[in-house]
């Protein structure tokens, strides 16, 4: 589904909302990464099998990498 290089984490992998952002509605409330992941505004998430994710804990500003991705996709749902 990712056509980006280096490709997005897959939709099952434990970084999977580090993908980018394909859709977002913000009128809504969600967004579709580009692993088919749907992320809610509340950090929940809808995994493509229809498996729910629960709310995240808000991520720690020592790691820049997650805290790079968890910003991206943030600015990308406003």
């Amino acid at each position: 589904m990712c056509k980006h290089q280096p490709a997005c984490p897959d939709a099952q992998a434990s970084d999977r909302m580090a993908a980018r952002v394909a859709t977002t509605h913000p009128e809504q409330g969600w967004s579709l990464l580009c692993n088919g992941v749907v992320l809610f505004d509340d950090a929940g998430a809808l995994l493509p099998g229809g498996q729910g994710v629960e709310p995240q804990p808000v991520v720690s500003a020592f790691c820049p990498a997650q805290a790079a991705s968890a910003v991206r996709t943030l600015a990308a749902a406003a």
